[in-house]
C-alpha cells in the first residue's frame, strides 16, 4: 500500500535549518536582528507598508481592534466559516461578534449580507480569505468607506493571494498573516500585522510586549495594556527561509490545483453531487484545495474511508456560531444556512508544496471510489 498522504505537511529546506542552527548559536534567540530582517523583507514585499511579527496570527487581529479603538458597546461583522480564532477576538476586545452567511461559491463571506448587517454599532469587518481566495476587495472597501468602518483582513491563509496584479497585504487597512505550522510558508508558529502608518506600527509594538516603551539606556514606561506576542529570532530565521521560497511554493501550489480540476475532469461535480471549488488562478494561492460533499455522505464517514487508503483529508470548517461559546451568545441552528451546509459537509484535500501530481491523481481516484460507494 502507497505510504499515507497527509492533507498537509511543511517543507523546511536544509539551508533553512543550518540558519537555524546558526541563530541558536548566536546566543540571540528571542527577538532580535532575524526579526528585524524578516519584518524588513515582508515590508518590501508589501509595498513599504509598515509590518510587524508576533507569535501567531491570531493576536494580530486582537491588536488590530485594539489600535482601531474597538471595544465594549462595538460591533463587528465577520464570518462563521474560519477558525474560531477570527470571532473570538472579537470577543477578547469586549465588542460583540455579528455573523453574515456565506456565498455558496466561494464561500467566503457574502458581502450583500455584510450590507444589511451593519447598524450604528457597527464599527469594522473582519472578511476571511479561504482558502486563500480573496473576497471582491473593491466592493469591500466601497462598503468600508461608505458606512466608516475599519476593515482587519483575517490574510491567515493568503500569503502570496492577489487582487487585479497586487498581493494582498499591499493595499487596504490593517491586514493579518498566519505563519503556523500548515500555512504555504511557516515559521513553525507566528504572524503578522500590515499596518498604516508609523504610529500604528508602534502602538503594535507595545501591545506585543506588556505595554513597554523604552528610551536610552534605562528608560522604561508602560501606558497600554499589551501582552507577550513577540516572535523569537529563531522563528524569524525560518520564516526568512520560507518567505524566499514563497514564489515557487505559490507556482507548485497552483500546478497541483490545475491537476486537481484535470483529474476530475467537468463531469465530476453532477454525477457525484459534490462541488469544487472556484478556479481561480489569477487571485488565489491555493492555500487548500477544499470540496463540499454531497449531503448523501456525512464527513466523517469520507474522511474514515479515505483514511483506509490511506490519505489525509483535513477540515476547514465548522460554522463558529454553533459552538457552545456561541450559542450562549443567542446564536442558532438556521440563523446562516449555507453557511451550516457547507461548515457540514466542507473537506480539504491533500495540498502542500513537496506533493507531486501522482499524489494529486491517487487523491483522485480514491476520492471517486468513495462517493460512488
Amino acid at each position: 500500500m502507497n505510504e499515507f498522504l497527509p492533507f498537509s505537511r511543511p517543507s523546511i529546506d536544509e539551508a533553512t535549518i543550518a540558519s537555524v542552527a546558526e541563530t541558536l548559536r548566536s546566543g540571540w534567540i528571542t527577538s532580535g536582528p532575524k526579526v528585524q530582517e524578516f519584518e524588513k523583507q515582508l515590508s518590501a514585499y508589501f509595498g513599504g507598508r509598515p509590518v510587524r511579527t508576533f507569535n501567531s496570527g491570531t493576536c494580530t487581529m486582537e491588536i488590530a481592534l485594539r489600535i482601531a479603538g474597538i471595544g465594549h458597546g462595538d460591533e463587528v461583522i465577520t464570518t462563521p466559516i474560519s477558525w474560531v480564532a477570527t470571532a473570538n477576538v472579537i470577543l477578547e476586545v469586549g465588542a460583540t461578534p455579528v455573523f453574515a452567511d456565506v456565498d455558496p461559491v466561494t464561500r467566503n463571506i457574502d458581502l450583500s449580507k455584510v450590507e444589511t448587517a451593519i447598524t450604528p454599532r457597527t464599527k469594522a469587518i473582519i472578511p476571511v480569505y479561504l482558502a486563500g481566495k480573496p473576497v471582491d476587495m473593491d466592493r469591500l472597501y466601497k462598503i468600508a468607506a461608505r458606512h466608516k468602518l475599519r476593515v482587519i483582513e483575517d490574510a491567515a491563509q493568503a500569503i502570496g493571494s492577489t487582487w487585479q496584479g497586487k498581493p494582498i497585504g499591499s493595499f487596504g487597512d490593517f491586514v493579518s498573516f498566519s505563519f503556523q505550522a500548515n500555512k504555504n510558508i511557516t515559521t513553525s508558529e507566528g504572524g503578522c500585522l500590515v499596518l498604516n502608518n508609523a504610529e500604528e506600527a508602534a502602538l503594535a509594538e507595545k501591545y506585543r510586549l506588556q505595554g513597554v516603551t523604552r528610551s536610552g539606556y534605562d528608560g522604561i514606561e508602560v501606558d497600554v495594556l499589551g501582552g507577550k506576542f513577540n516572535m523569537t529570532d529563531i522563528a524569524a530565521t525560518i520564516g526568512l527561509g520560507q518567505f524566499a521560497q514563497l514564489n515557487v511554493i505559490t507556482e507548485q501550489r497552483h500546478k497541483l490545483a490545475r491537476h486537481y480540476f484535470t483529474t476530475l475532469g467537468k463531469d465530476f461535480e453532477a454525477p457525484t453531487g459534490a462541488q469544487l471549488p472556484p478556479a481561480d488562478f489569477e487571485n488565489t494561492n491555493w492555500h487548500l484545495f477544499q470540496i463540499v460533499l454531497p449531503e448523501r455522505i456525512t464527513r466523517a464517514d469520507f474522511m474514515a474511508r479515505m483514511k483506509d487508503k490511506n490519505i489525509g483529508i483535513g477540515y476547514h470548517y465548522a460554522p463558529i456560531h454553533l459552538f457552545k461559546l456561541y450559542r450562549a451568545l443567542g446564536f442558532k441552528e438556521g440563523m446562516f444556512p449555507i453557511a451550516e451546509r457547507v461548515g457540514r459537509q466542507i473537506i480539504s484535500l491533500p495540498m502542500f508544496a513537496a506533493m507531486n501530481e501522482s499524489d494529486v491523481e491517487r487523491t483522485c481516484v480514491a476520492m471517486c471510489e468513495v462517493l460512488k460507494n
